[in-house]
């Protein structure tokens, strides 16, 4: 019987693809007839975006509470920060689901690409970076408004990290682990000279679990601990505002006139369900109530069930994250994946930490809650990237090799 000419050309490129089909997909191949966005929609991990949504108009809330002052000491409007984190917030929510429909190959060129573009903004900032008056040179001013290297460095470095890593793994594969360690060296220092330890902390936090992740020995590890506690032994014996911060956290009773000692006070004035909206006084004595100490805020004027409620949603995004990269064979993803999930929980936890007197004070922000331009973009971009990695792949799932046994 013979055959139409199109339908075997249909077919025999079928059986051509078959076997890399079989690769790549497993036994069935995915649906052809779902449209880009369709299949994003059906893929990507939508209670991570509820979460970040959440977590967004939860920032708002604080910002109408924790900010007016601010903006009425400054002489601005009474909403000036309102409007500038709406504006942010919404740029970055757009920047987190644009980046979210990336595959995982665009995302890696993407934010490798990304990555040696920050990083020499980084290195420039001695050079023509801003300190604002505030100690550290930090920021680019633009006039209208200004920018912040290292917020964007932290996913950007995750993805480039575990990229190196993955790719040592190869045969004939790079020196990825030297290389990446380097690149991580090199970050720290920049930070270090600005200063800004709390960052640098983050970059070491992030590299240290990828390559732990990665398969690094045990004694490799150790030695890294060994480092870090040395430095931050030799920051607290030469840098004299390093030592105030620590023997400020060490001492048992805290001077309520500090940033710390007015947020403890707040929270301890808070109680189960707060002092009511808009009736809070840290947000008149803070100067970074509506960043650094967002959280002393939330617990003053709405309570510590408020408060837990946004404890739990960044703990469902970093757990949420680790559970769904469990079962992801593909070293690259689960590299990455994990590197972003820490730099999202690290920051969670600092933040937090430092607001309730667990850690030295330093100055970070709290992901899609805290005020800040380059805070609420660059959480979009990590985010994004995360939900890149986290997105339901067949090929991602390990108990195709392993016959179902996990």
């Amino acid at each position: 019987m013979p055959q139409d000419p199109k339908w075997a050309v249909a077919y025999n490129h079928e059986e051509e693809q078959s076997p890399m089909t079989e690769m790549v997909f497993g036994a069935q191949a995915p649906k052809k007839d779902e449209s880009g966005l369709s299949d994003w929609w059906h893929t990507v991990d939508r209670w991570s975006i509820a979460a970040v949504f959440a977590l967004f108009l939860i920032g708002m809330l604080l910002a109408l509470a924790a900010s007016p002052p601010l903006a009425i000491d400054q002489g601005k409007p009474r909403f000036f920060y309102v409007e500038r984190q709406a504006i942010f917030g919404v740029l970055g929510l757009g920047a987190m689901l644009y980046v979210s429909t990336f595959s995982v190959k665009i995302a890696r060129r993407w934010a490798v690409v990304g990555f040696l573009i920050v990083l020499l903004g980084l290195a420039l900032l001695p050079w023509f970076g801003t300190d604002y008056g505030k100690g550290a040179i930090r920021w680019y001013s633009f006039g209208f408004g200004s920018i912040q290297p290292s917020e964007f460095i932290k996913p950007l470095f995750a993805v480039a990290a575990a990229w190196l890593l993955a790719a040592s793994t190869d045969i004939a594969g790079p020196p990825g682990r030297v290389i990446s360690f380097v690149f991580a060296m090199i970050i720290v220092g920049i930070l270090v000279v600005q200063p800004d330890y709390g960052q640098a902390a983050l970059i070491v936090a992030c590299w240290a679990t990828i390559f732990f992740v990665g398969g690094a020995p045990k004694k490799l590890i150790l030695t890294l601990g060994g480092l870090v506690i040395g430095g931050g032994l030799l920051a607290y014996n030469t840098v004299e505002h390093v030592a105030k911060r620590i023997d400020g956290f060490l001492i048992a009773d805290v001077n309520p006139l500090t940033q710390i000692g007015y947020a403890t006070s707040a929270i301890q004035d808070g109680g189960l369900f707060g002092v009511g909206v808009g009736r809070g006084s840290v947000k008149w004595t803070l100067p970074d109530a509506h960043t650094d100490f967002i959280i002393a805020v939330a617990a003053e004027e709405f309570g510590l069930i408020f408060t837990l409620i946004i404890i739990a949603l960044f703990m469902f995004l970093t757990m949420r994250a680790l559970l769904r990269l469990r079962r992801e064979r593909d070293m690259f993803v689960r590299l990455a994946g994990v590197g972003l999930a820490t730099v999202l929980g690290a920051q969670s936890l600092i933040n937090l930490g430092v607001a309730v007197r667990l850690l030295p004070a330093k100055g970070m922000t709290l992901p899609f809650v805290s005020y800040g331009g380059s805070s609420l973009l660059a959480a979009g971009i990590m985010m994004g990237l995360l939900l890149v990695m986290t997105r339901k792949r067949v090929q991602g799932d390990i108990s195709e090799i392993l016959g179902g046994r996990i």
